[in-house]
């Protein structure tokens, strides 16, 4: 509840000019994330063997259950930031519109907390996907010291 009522004050007092920043901020780290998503499939096709087998299996599907989630929302959330960046002719047409003016916050206020809540999400992955293939590199290594000996 804080939270939200924090959001709001913060939103409530943003210029026209610093919710645009946040719209290319958000739409930069997003796109940087799609590309991230892609070498995450390569990395994910790379160590499928790996990743199959029963020792695995359980949690690497749910990771790629997960990437696949996040994939699709990296995708809405990209389409609603542009047209959200491009409603923001609202806040900057001199055109006193204070219904419209209120909506636009409310929707740059939620997007706030959507993006963040994503971005949480999104590193949650990233880390238990690189922890489990480090794992299992470390078995790959494992297993080839002890068959050189």
């Amino acid at each position: 509840m804080k939270t939200t009522q924090t959001t709001t004050k913060y939103v409530e007092w943003l210029s026209a000019e610093t919710m645009h920043k946040n719209s290319i901020e958000w739409l930069s780290d997003l796109e940087f994330m799609k590309d991230e998503q892609l070498f995450f499939d390569d990395l994910i096709k790379s160590y499928t063997l790996q990743l199959i087998d029963s020792k695995h299996f359980k949690e690497s599907k749910a990771i790629i259950d997960t990437l696949s989630k996040l994939q699709t929302k990296t995708d809405l959330l990209i389409k609603y930031v542009k047209n959200h960046k491009n409603d923001l002719k609202i806040m900057v047409d001199g055109i006193d519109q204070p219904k419209e003016e209120s909506d636009y916050k409310n929707e740059h206020r939620r997007l706030i907390v959507e993006i963040n809540d994503f971005i949480k999400e999104y590193r949650i992955l990233k880390t238990t996907l690189f922890s489990l293939i480090k794992n299992i590199k470390k078995e790959e290594k494992q297993k080839r010291l002890i068959d050189k000996t």
